[in-house]
């Protein structure tokens, strides 16, 4: 096996077919950060492994990522493998930072997607592995920690099937399972891995005779394999059914096109932290894992003539990039990740960013491997790179060629369910906090700030109390800001159950010029989830144009402080139909203050409610608890969707309030004897019931 490359720069001339842009996706705990870890070592970018409990791991290197063994941001790293130039993304597993599995997935050409071989497919597999679909991501399945008491090969592979609907291609048959689990047998070429020589893993024997116990089963699954490749291209499907076995070079050619189209998911096994099975991994990953050549050029729209535009994902074509995420680093300041989809950047050099409309100068190019960097002169198409000096370049923004603009397809990140009030210590802190959130909310699409100006407070949003902490946490390590804390709330909102029409009229006499905006609204509610809209509907000039906009920013900030409780308005259309105007007296101000009148004076009459956040919620219990788990959510309003029976134990589906689960881990444990765990994730918003909105409106008023 070829030694692979160290020095990043040495081999940044690789062509396009041998570059692959992976992302490590899964559920929390199930083992991507010594996935990467252990691809680190094996392609020789590290030269120790890193371990998590150790706090050594080279992708986690923030301190609450060592702190708490979890993974907060998705670190970018490249390195090689026989020639391979892999740019890998290792992306959180936990729900609260599901904003850096959206970005990640974004910009990625393929996918491995590592799952537990006792746990099988979890909630945030499932929500991972649609995240992948949504964005076409060609993806691998490593069904890691065979070694874990309870692992099942072939319940996980079902567990596959069944949960993500996923058409699986299983490459290999593991040897033993449990403690006993020591290899595996490639089915395409039935050569026997074997490891336990070297304890890091690195050397693995490789012997051509299965043991016998295996031999039937390898024939067995063998001939599924090869009949689920050959179903995929019509060529091999004659030769099969002629009764003649494809090439194994044919195989391979046939399953990589199965691969990229979405049909087939090859499964791979191991365990990670035993370093075990992962070089087959990387072989799959050079296999079966597109290059950007192998996929169909980037689609976007000219922002001059709104039609379709596509960039061949070439060199020597018009640069297009998209900036996916923000990272403030204390040694360079800001760090804007471009993926490049076409064309090339130079160090010091000028792109536009066709949604602002701007120039923005690249003042340095960084490749990143985790934290640290190394620079680079010119970045090409494929590449993932860091670049500083863009000042004006949010994530989801694309970066282009001035005269040849074009728009990619933006990140749609999901909204906060969670708030809570922060405030500074001292004096000293004031600024310092609104610099420190500011900055904080650039790297993180998910957490929105507020101020409260009744109270004086800010209020932070975010997508769970992890999120929030680390927040927190963040903002007294790195900007050194002291801030107190208020009690988690509920991101609450309101909408309307029926239509109705409104009036707002603002005049004001004072001595010379008034002020005079008079408009009609119409207000009509719209399907869950599908957010807020404005419509003009005026006609014959009864308001002039130029003051239109001004309605429509004074009816969109009237939103955003609803006419129950004061929390955001979603799900509704607001129409403006009719209104008058003063030749000399109307302004922009006077219409702003009118259109927000109507707004209050027609949801006044549309039976407002109040919508809370529904959270899917798994709770995994020995038998013994179940009866008395399923009894408290019951009591906590939850609508239980079904159970699951795994192994030992059974897992519990429930959509409950987020209001309810408040200190629920600590009720879990005690109910449990500490043996039952939870997962949670966001899921929809529903209406709340009369009683509690009572309650919260009494509250709030």
């Amino acid at each position: 096996m070829a030694s692979p490359q160290t020095k990043l720069t040495l081999d940044r001339d690789v062509p396009l077919e041998k570059v692959r842009n992976i992302g490590i996706i899964a559920h929390i705990d199930a083992g991507k950060t010594t996935t990467t870890e252990r691809i680190l070592y094996y392609t020789g970018r590290t030269y120790k492994i890193g371990n998590i409990d150790e706090g050594t791991t080279q992708m986690d290197w923030m301190e609450q990522e060592k702190e708490r063994g979890i993974t907060i941001v998705s670190a970018a790293t490249t390195t090689f493998w026989n020639g391979y130039r892999f740019n890998i993304i290792d992306t959180p597993g936990h729900v609260d930072f599901t904003a850096e599995v959206e970005r990640s997935l974004r910009v990625l050409d393929g996918g491995i997607t590592v799952l537990d071989a006792e746990e099988g497919v979890q909630s945030q597999s499932e929500t991972v592995w649609h995240q992948a679909d949504k964005y076409n991501v060609p993806r691998l399945c490593f069904i890691n920690k065979m070694d874990k008491i309870g692992a099942d090969f072939y319940a996980t592979i079902k567990s596959i099937e069944e949960r993500l609907g996923a058409h699986t291609a299983p490459m290999v048959v593991p040897i033993g399972r449990e403690h006993e689990f020591k290899g595996v047998i490639d089915l395409l070429t039935r050569k026997v891995c074997i490891w336990g020589s070297d304890e890091m893993g690195a050397k693995f024997d490789v012997t051509d005779t299965a043991p016998d116990n295996l031999k039937e089963d390898v024939e067995k699954q063998r001939h599924l394999l090869v009949e689920r490749i050959s179903e995929t291209d019509d060529v091999l499907l004659g030769k099969y059914l002629n009764g003649t076995e494809p090439a194994i070079e044919e195989l391979k050619i046939a399953l990589r096109k199965a691969v990229i189209s979405y049909q087939l998911v090859p499964i791979y096994a191991g365990s990670s932290l035993r370093n075990k099975g992962v070089q087959l991994l990387l072989d799959a990953v050079v296999d079966y894992l597109p290059s950007p050549l192998d996929l169909k050029p980037v689609e976007g729209i000219n922002p001059k003539t709104g039609t379709k535009e596509t960039r061949r994902r070439v060199n020597n074509e018009a640069f297009s990039g998209l900036a996916f995420k923000i990272q403030i680093d204390p040694h360079v300041g800001k760090l804007t990740y471009v993926r490049l989809y076409s064309g090339k950047l130079a160090s010091g050099s000028y792109t536009f960013n066709p949604t602002k409309g701007i120039q923005e100068r690249v003042g340095r190019l960084l490749l990143m491997h985790a934290n640290q960097r190394e620079e680079i002169k010119e970045a090409y198409a494929g590449e993932i790179v860091a670049v500083v000096g863009l000042k004006d370049t949010p994530t989801g923004d694309t970066l282009c060629d001035h005269d040849k603009p074009i728009v990619l397809e933006k990140i749609t990140f999901p909204d906060p369910v969670i708030s809570l009030a922060i405030e500074p210590k001292t004096k000293n802190d004031q600024e310092k906090m609104g610099y420190a959130l500011q900055r904080l909310s650039e790297e993180d699409p998910t957490f929105k700030i507020k101020s409260n100006l009744e109270t004086n407070q800010t209020i932070i949003w975010g997508m769970g109390e992890l999120h929030l902490e680390i927040i927190v946490d963040r903002m007294k390590r790195e900007f050194k800001v002291g801030a107190n804390v208020g009690a988690p709330q509920v991101a609450y909102k309101e909408t309307i159950r029926q239509s109705a029409e409104g009036e707002g009229k603002y005049i004001r006499q004072s001595g010379g010029r008034g002020q005079y905006g008079h408009c009609f609204l119409r207000v009509e509610p719209k399907g869950r989830g599908e957010g807020y809209e404005f419509v003009d509907a005026i006609k014959g000039g009864a308001i002039p144009k130029e003051f239109i906009p001004a309605i429509a920013k004074g009816v969109k900030e009237a939103s955003e402080n609803g006419v129950l409780a004061g929390y955001p308005m979603v799900d509704l259309t607001v129409t403006l139909y009719d209104g008058s105007y003063h030749d000399v007296d109307s302004s922009e101000i006077a219409f702003k203050i009118a259109g927000s009148m109507a707004l209050q004076h027609a949801v006044k009459q549309s039976q407002p409610t109040l919508l809370e956040p529904i959270m899917k919620v798994e709770v995994t219990t020995p038998d013994e608890f179940m009866g008395d788990i399923i009894g408290d959510l019951g009591a906590k309003r939850a609508q239980i969707q079904g159970t699951q029976k795994r192994g030992m134990v059974t897992i519990i589906i429930a959509f409950v309030p987020l209001a309810e689960l408040a200190g629920y881990a600590t009720t879990l444990r005690s109910m449990s004897k500490g043996r039952a765990t939870y997962y949670m994730e966001p899921s929809h918003y529903e209406e709340v019931p009369k009683n509690i909105q009572e309650k919260i409106i009494a509250k709030t008023s």
